[in-house]
């Protein structure tokens, strides 16, 4: 039996809107989509927001995030609905790990994305920066409507350790993007691999679910279909 429905979980700095592209092409294939808003203030409270849209599920789910969606997946994940996880460039901390652990002793070299001093506890990606960094393979007016509209990153969502990490009991999949210059390639494999994920590597920078939205939705319903 396969799964048949998909909760796309967005990461900072923007909202669900940008899986609109994944979304379509989920949609016309049969499969029941919902789209999670996060308040990214805390972990915690992103992960009680999915696990919301959970609850509304009427059968196993592919859970999916992007991003800091990692880490909200990995800690809402453990959900009875959930049959399977798929990390697209993400973050996928172990127990007692967060964001701010997981990014603290980037490799030598690695690009260090620009993100601005916080703001009354907020976190912003500089917008001249933004299209070279997050949004590298998006024509220049998407990457600056998104650098415009961008979502304020609660500091406190970055600090949210995981408590027990779903790819501990779930099966998992993740899409590196081997041209992202926001979680470095490299550290994406190493997640990947310690979760014992089914891997597919992608060329395309961070933003790769809207640059590449037919690869990510390929793996969604390869884990489906799986389940």
């Amino acid at each position: 039996m396969s799964a048949r429905n998909v909760v796309l979980v967005h990461g900072g700095f923007v909202d669900g809107a940008g899986w609109q592209a994944v979304y379509d092409l989920l949609v016309a294939d049969g499969y029941r989509v919902s789209v999670v808003q996060n308040p990214t203030l805390s972990l915690e409270g992103d992960a009680a927001a999915t696990r919301l849209i959970l609850d509304q599920q009427d059968g196993p789910t592919v859970l999916v995030g992007h991003s800091y969606g990692g880490a909200v997946i990995s800690e809402a994940g453990t959900h009875e609905r959930v049959a399977a996880l798929v990390y697209i460039a993400a973050f996928a901390p172990d127990k007692g790990e967060s964001v701010n652990t997981l990014i603290a002793d980037p490799p030598p070299g690695a690009p260090v994305p620009p993100i601005l001093p916080p703001q009354d506890g907020f976190l912003f990606l500089d917008k001249e920066k933004f299209h070279e960094s997050f949004a590298g393979d998006l024509p220049e007016a998407r990457a600056r409507f998104l650098a415009d509209s961008q979502v304020p990153w609660g500091v406190g969502a970055l600090a949210g350790a995981v408590s027990e990490p779903a790819w501990r009991i779930n099966r998992s999949w993740y899409l590196v993007a081997t041209d992202d210059k926001m979680i470095p390639p490299p550290a994406q494999r190493q997640m990947s691999e310690r979760a014992g994920a089914t891997v597919t590597e992608v060329a395309g920078s961070h933003a790769i679910y809207e640059s590449q939205p037919g690869a990510v939705a390929d793996l969604i319903k390869q884990a489906a279909e799986a389940v």
